[in-house]
Order: structure tokens, then C-alpha cells, then sequence
């Protein structure tokens, strides 16, 4: 209180007891407050909080307003009708706030709220320390029994380990000495020679062309004797697909991209019309069709083999290649090789003349020598004839 409030009156030297009456002139003073009663002290929480509401003369609606807390759920506080009530979580803040409002202690009121309204969700707990004499009564025989069990397998192990040990004794093939060294062979004198060169570095080989094998599709006899080889140029690889070939089909092209490696490549029309376009990834192909006036963009030319006729032809000479000139050049190849196989036939039929005309010669029988004597009049004029 302040320091204004008159001091309790004292008489006959005797301080006067305090029997729990406030004297009027401390009820008068302007700071004067009535306590407000402990939430404990009332026989429930409702009847706690009611009281309290009631001796600080505020109505519901003041508390509501103040603890934003709705009338319904106050008056179901102080009546203890737990079943009115939000859930838990928002219960217990009501009874806090309501409390705290009210000037009561907030924890105090909560843990009462616990206490007379428990939570149905929290399963009941065993008591503790119930069996504990028991525990107490059994302990020293489980703790002998395994100390007992635990000194028969540290022994056990000990008594395997004795019965393995063993006094170390020599090898047999110590005593047997050494007839030979390192490097030598028994009957056999070595020497080593100088080191040999490292071998080459791994590289791709030389294409391989079997012999014969250009005389055998252009149907000549190249072992023949007195056969001449013409010059005729090596077949390329051939077109081996290792993925999706898209594009016009294997009748109607004579040029097929190959990719080498992931690249885009697209077939553009005179008009600007789009003919393929895509990403084609490793071993991927396209068939370009034959009699058509387009360009071919590939972001990446030398990713990408043109095989032409099915023999490899290089690969694309730039990023932007009309189609028109891989149609020329496949044409003008296989122009080429029907002339230089029609070559090679006629020099292999021409060959194959001079060798069977003089054995013909020396197969025919020479002509037959007049007889002497008189000619018969029908020889003579069969003769003139």
C-alpha cells in the first residue's frame, strides 16, 4: 500500500491480533483493492472463477470482451460443463485468459482444468515403484545367476584357447636346402636379352578390302590366264543401321545421314516448308528422298556421314547442303560404277577370247593333202565351185 495508510491503532502497549476483518479506514483508502481469492481455495474450478467474477463486480460481457472469449463458453467454465467446450487445445487457452482477466493465477487454474477435466486421448499409465519390493526381493539371485553364467563362457573360451595352444615346431621343408636360384631353369642354361621395344599405341586399322572381291560382283575372271585387272575404285564401307531410320523408304533414296553423335538436323523446303526436323541421337538415320529441291541445316556437319548408294560418301561439306547435290553425286556414282562394270565385262569377255582363239587354233585338224591320181570329175567341180 502507500505510505499514507494509517497504522493499525495499538492499545494498553498489546499489538491487536488480526482476526481477518479489514478496519474501514484501509476499505476507504482510494488504492485500497479487496484480495481476490485464491483458485484453489473453492471446491471446483467454475465455482473458483464465479466468485472471483463476482467479487470483482464485471459482468460476462466486460470478461468476454477483454479476453475475446465468447459468453457461451464462460458461462460453461464457471458451471464446469466441460462437454460445451471447444477442443482442449482452445479450452485451456479460455481458462487462461478467463483466469488471467479475473486476476487469478493462470497456471494455478490450468493445471486444476487438467486435473478435473483429464484428457480422454492420453492412455492411463502404469503406477511406478508397485513391484519395486519385489525387484528388490529377487535382484541379488538374477544378478548371481548371470555373474554365474558369464564366468562359465569367459572360461569356457579360455579353456579352448589352452587346449589350442601349441609349442611352435620346424617346418618340414626347412631342412631340405635350395638347388636353385631365381631366373634359373632346371637343364636349361636362360640368358635375357635386351628389352623390347613398347608396343604401338592402339589404332583404328586400315579399311580391309577383300581381293577379288570387286571382280566377283562385276561377274570377271580375274584368275583367268592372260585376265587383266581394272582399275575399279575400292568399295566404301557400307550403310549399317544402329537405330531409327526416319525419312522416305529404302526404294525411294539413294542418300542416307548417319549421326555420328547427337546433333539436330533439319530438311527445309524451296516454299520454306519444313520436310524433318529432329534431334537424332547416336547411329540415328534419315532416308532423303530422291527429286525433291530442299536444304539440309545440321547444326553440327561433321557429325553426320552421307552414304550414298549404301558406300560410305564422306560427311555432310556444311552446316547448310542443298539435297539436290547429294542426289547428283549419287547419281553420277552409280553411273559410274554401271560403266566400270560394263568395262570390266567387256575386258574380261576380251580376255577370255585370247585365250580360248589360239587354243581353238591348235584344236583344229589340218587340212587333208590331194590324193595323187586322178581327181574325180565331182571333187574338181565342187573344188572350182
Amino acid at each position: 500500500m502507500g505510505n499514507d495508510i494509517p497504522a493499525p491503532s495499538v492499545g494498553s502497549g498489546v499489538m491487536a491480533l488480526d482476526t481477518g476483518n479489514v478496519p474501514e479506514e484501509f476499505r476507504n483508502h482510494p488504492d485500497w483493492k479487496d484480495p481476490v481469492p485464491s483458485v484453489t481455495d473453492a471446491a471446483t474450478l467454475g465455482d473458483g472463477l464465479r466468485l472471483a467474477r463476482e467479487q470483482s463486480g464485471r459482468s460476462l460481457t466486460e470478461l468476454s470482451t477483454a479476453t475475446r472469449v465468447h459468453t457461451r463458453y464462460l458461462i460453461a467454465l464457471e458451471q464446469n460443463d466441460w462437454s460445451s467446450l471447444p477442443s482442449r487445445v482452445f479450452s485451456i487457452g479460455y481458462v487462461r485468459a478467463y483466469a488471467g482477466a479475473l486476476g487469478l493465477d493462470e497456471q494455478l487454474a490450468v493445471e486444476r482444468f487438467k486435473r478435473e477435466c483429464p484428457d480422454p486421448s492420453v492412455p492411463l499409465q502404469a503406477p511406478v515403484g508397485v513391484a519395486f519390493q519385489e525387484v528388490r526381493r529377487y535382484s541379488p539371485r538374477v544378478i548371481g545367476v548371470l555373474a554365474l553364467a558369464a564366468v562359465a563362457v569367459v572360461g569356457w573360451n579360455v579353456f579352448q584357447r589352452v587346449n589350442l595352444m601349441r609349442a611352435p615346431s620346424p617346418s618340414a621343408l626347412a631342412s631340405i636346402p635350395e638347388s636353385w636360384t631365381l631366373g634359373a631353369v632346371p637343364g636349361q642354361a636362360v640368358s635375357l636379352g635386351a628389352p623390347r621395344a613398347a608396343p604401338p599405341d592402339q589404332t583404328t586399322p586400315a579399311l580391309y578390302i577383300t581381293p577379288g572381291l570387286e571382280a566377283q560382283l562385276i561377274d570377271a575372271d580375274v584368275d583367268a590366264p592372260g585376265a587383266t585387272a581394272t582399275a575399279l575404285a575400292p568399295v566404301q564401307k557400307a550403310f549399317n543401321p544402329r537405330g531409327a531410320i526416319h525419312g522416305a523408304s529404302a526404294t525411294a533414296s539413294h542418300v542416307v545421314l548417319q549421326a555420328r553423335k547427337a546433333a539436330s538436323l533439319v530438311v527445309r523446303m524451296a516454299d520454306g516448308r519444313i520436310l524433318f526436323a529432329r534431334q537424332l541421337a547416336a547411329g540415328e538415320a534419315y532416308r532423303a528422298p530422291m527429286g525433291v529441291s530442299a536444304v539440309i541445316d545440321a547444326s553440327d556437319p561433321q557429325a553426320f556421314d552421307v552414304y550414298l548408294n549404301g558406300e560410305h560418301g564422306g560427311v555432310l561439306p556444311s552446316t547448310a547442303t542443298p539435297l539436290q547435290q547429294l542426289n547428283a553425286r549419287a547419281g553420277t556414282m552409280a553411273r559410274q560404277m554401271a560403266a566400270d562394270a560394263e568395262s570390266a565385262r567387256a575386258a574380261a569377255a576380251q580376255a577370255t577370247l585370247a585365250v580360248i582363239a589360239p587354243s581353238a587354233r591348235a584344236a583344229t585338224p589340218p587340212a587333208r593333202r590331194p590324193a595323187t591320181g586322178p581327181v574325180p570329175y565331182e571333187t574338181v567341180v565342187a573344188g572350182d565351185g
